[in-house]
This record gives structure tokens, sequence and C-alpha cells, in this order.
């Protein structure tokens, strides 16, 4: 489908490490003609750490979109009545984001956001990064597998050997993945290789 027109809520968790892999989609993105409305976590707002100054990552993401970002659970609350969002992405998701999501849990303006969108029959796609995917938080993949609405950008162990149990999306997969969620379709295979990327 083409994201040509649509409006996007661009949602980012905690995973720091991972924010220079999916700022590439969010540039893609307002390439492709879409809008896209940036959705913060507290935790991307509030903490630096070596991969970047939150003030900065912040002004990054809304030059880049263009937009004001939506920093807190009552701004993000009037996007379910206002059927503002054709889909929602979390990207990177957290392994703790992913489990209150999985729980109905609403601590966050990415998870207001991403459940007022749930409630408007529309898309929500997830883009994993969690060390305990095959761990704790297991039950909370297959949960969110299981539940309508729900779209994985396909993932896979990063690192098989040394953290066990944890899984890493694809996140060059981000607009293919959205591209069909728009569809009600899963991107296949949605379960790849990932950790072959570290030893190329």
């Amino acid at each position: 489908m083409d994201l040509k027109g649509k409006t996007i809520g661009f949602g980012l968790t905690g995973s720091h490490c991972t924010y220079a892999e999916v700022q590439p989609a969010m540039e893609e993105l307002m390439k492709l003609g879409a809008r896209v409305v940036p959705i913060l976590s507290y935790t991307v707002q509030s903490t630096t750490t070596r991969f970047a100054e939150a003030d900065e990552w912040v002004a990054k993401i809304e030059s880049i979109t263009g937009e004001t970002a939506i920093k807190s659970i009552p701004e993000a609350e009037p996007l379910g009545p206002s059927k503002l969002l054709d889909v929602m992405l979390i990207a990177p998701c957290t392994g703790n984001s992913l489990a209150k999501l999985a729980n109905a849990m609403n601590e966050s303006p990415v998870l207001m956001a991403a459940k007022s969108t749930l409630r408007n029959d529309r898309p929500v796609v997830i883009s994993i990064s969690t060390n305990d995917g095959l761990g704790l938080n297991a039950v909370n993949v297959g949960r969110l597998l299981a539940t309508k609405n729900i779209f994985f950008v396909p993932f896979g162990q990063d690192d098989p050997w040394k953290k066990i149990n944890s899984l890493v999306a694809r996140n060059e997969l981000i607009i293919p993945t959205l591209e069909h969620a728009l569809e009600k379709k899963q991107l296949q295979p949605m379960v790849v290789e990932k950790w072959r990327d570290l030893q190329a």
C-alpha cells in the first residue's frame, strides 16, 4: 500500500542503542510523503546516554518530522477520538513497553497512542528490541502475536551465544511492514536471522 498521505504515529521507547537504526525509516517515511507524528516515552525524553543527549535526540526527531512530539499521556489520548493515525509504529519497542502493552497497561504517551489506535480497529506495528524476548517476555510476545491488529517488524536473535534471550527487529523492514499492516497483513517471514548481521 502506498504510504503517501498516510498519518503514521512513530512511537519511540527507551532502547537507546537502537535509535540510529530507526532514524532512516523516519526519514524514508517523510520522503514517501507520509505525515509522521512522533510520540516519545518519558524515558526517551529524559534519559541522556552515551548514544545521545536526551534534548538533542528530541530536537532531531522534531526536525526530521516537522512535528512537535507528543510527550504526555493527555497529549496522546485525543488520538483515539480524533482517529488521526492510520497506523501506529513503536520503534524501538523495549521489553518493558512490550510487556505493558500485552497486559493492557498504560503508563506512557507511546502506550496511550497504541491503545488509542487499537480502539479504532487500526494497526499497531512493533519493532522489538529486548534482551528477554525469549525469556520472561516470551509470554508477552506470544500474547501480542495473537492480538488483532498487532503486527511485528520481522525479528530474530541478535546474539544467540552471548545474549540467548535477546530479540531485535530488522529495522530496514519497517516500511514494508507498515505497508502490509495497513492491509491487515503480517509481513513474512516474521521470524528471521538477525545474528548474521553481526558477522558481516
